[in-house]
């Protein structure tokens, strides 16, 4: 069912149940004050005609008579005045006796006083009545005709004001649920019409305020992260490929030259060795790639656990030396560690690992000794760690861009590498809620901050 659809028919019931509670309570209130206005002039009239047959002294067939000529005589009230010892002393019209008094029931009028009651669609009520000291049983019973032929129409009037309300209202919510929805309904057209070529569309955020827009600003900002994510796929692509293609292409130019003619045993050793250098730059890369896309998992995906950042040190210290034995690694702590808690945090073993590598090694590559320091520190908040090198410096044009995926500077003269460390290790620190800033001096030194907040 369309929301529109589900929104007329919720307010229309609405409406609905509120009609219905009001004629309800308007038949019912009706009812009842019509009813309480008849019993009150039935009294009267049985009051009044026993004043008259006791007090004026009319006789009792004149006011028989009366009765009888009434006009409406089928509506006319029919009284009877009985004394206390059941004895009958007056009847409009015996031969018909609407009520047919018991002795019961004129012992109950005199025991409560006075009493109401329906004997079908007639109205009886009796009530004590007293004249010259003694005490006389009236009852006076009728039909209120104009009384019931009035509520018939009252109640007839709201049930047909009630279903061409109902009718009036469901097209009246069908007008406004269309009116509401009209922006949902040009959002829906205009998100149709955007594809993953024209990611550069967007929807009309109207005025900006409301739920609509509100969801049109939303879907929006979701267009932008999705047009960059394409743009960075695309810009990804493009560098894997320029990046392999490379060493590809040097490998297959260095076997077809080999093969051109006989050669000697050294110069078949020079030539393996360059294809393997280019073998090792695309498991570098291949490697890098690897550990990029594990970083860009969603993060309710990665497995994180209590680990120390120092151990961790120590084994991205221990792996890069197994295979660099030429590089230098020192590592200080600032502080005394008082509390392991100072030390650790919630994090990925894995992914740490690799971003410490990457910055280690980028220190041992640019340094002319191959060494990097690193210091560990900590505050009531995070984890500081310092890594340090005397190397070539990165200057300030590259500075700002050596956090982008395949950027290399000016610096890629001096050592090998595909673009990919420094960013892999941003990320890697983003999504252990963590920060890194670098700051160099070319010629001088480069320093690397990372906070990570600790347990």
């Amino acid at each position: 069912m369309q929301i529109k659809t589900r929104f007329t028919l919720l307010f229309t019931s609405l409406i609905a149940a509120l009609l219905i509670a009001f004629a309800l309570i308007v038949y019912f209130t009706s009812s009842e004050a019509r009813e309480d206005e008849y019993f009150k002039r039935l009294q009267q009239q049985g009051a009044t005609k026993a004043n008259l047959l006791f007090d004026a002294k009319v006789a009792p067939d004149v006011l028989q008579l009366i009765y009888k000529r009434a006009p409406n005589a089928l509506f006319q009230e029919e009284v009877a005045v009985y004394d206390t010892e059941f004895n009958l002393l007056y009847h409009d019209a015996v031969e018909i006796d609407k009520v047919k008094e018991t002795k019961a029931m004129i012992d109950s009028i005199i025991s409560l006083k006075k009493i109401k009651l329906y004997i079908k669609d007639l109205q009886v009520v009796g009530f004590l009545y007293s004249h010259n000291n003694k005490q006389y049983v009236i009852t006076s019973a009728a039909t209120d005709g104009n009384g019931l032929a009035k509520l018939a129409f009252l109640r007839n009037t709201i049930i047909i004001t009630f279903l061409i309300s109902i009718f009036l209202i469901f097209w009246v919510g069908h007008f406004l649920a269309k009116q509401s929805l009209s922006p949902v309904s040009r959002l829906n057209d205009k998100v149709k019409k955007i594809t993953a070529t024209n990611l550069d569309l967007r929807v009309d955020e109207g005025n900006r305020k409301d739920e609509i827009a509100a969801l049109a600003i939303t879907f929006n900002e979701m267009l932008n992260r999705l047009e960059n994510s394409f743009d960075a796929q695309k810009h990804l692509v493009s560098n894997v490929s320029h990046e392999l293609r490379t060493p590809l292409t040097s490998m297959l130019a260095e076997m077809q030259l080999t093969l051109q003619k006989e050669r000697n045993i050294e110069e078949y050793k020079a030539a393996i060795n360059h294809i393997i250098s280019d073998t090792q730059k695309l498991i570098r890369l291949s490697n890098s790639l690897l550990d990029l896309a594990k970083a860009n998992f969603d993060q309710t995906e990665i497995a994180f656990k209590e680990i120390r950042i120092d151990e961790i040190l120590l084994d991205a210290i221990n792996d890069i030396l197994h295979n660099q034995p030429d590089y230098k690694v020192n590592i200080t702590f600032k502080k005394e560690i008082e509390n392991d808690d100072f030390i650790s945090i919630n994090g990925n073993e894995y992914l740490l690992k690799v971003a410490f590598i990457n910055l280690i090694e980028n220190g041992c590559k640019f340094s002319p000794n191959k060494q990097s320091r690193i210091s560990i520190s900590y505050d009531q908040k995070n984890i500081i760690i310092i890594f340090s090198d005397n190397g070539i410096g990165i200057n300030s044009e590259d500075l700002i861009n050596i956090f982008k995926p395949f950027y290399r500077g000016a610096n890629k003269k001096y050592a090998e590498g595909n673009g990919i460390g420094l960013f892999l290790s941003k990320k890697i620190i983003g999504l252990h809620h963590g920060n890194i800033f670098v700051i160099s001096k070319q010629n001088i030194a480069t320093d690397f901050t990372i906070l990570i907040p600790h347990i």
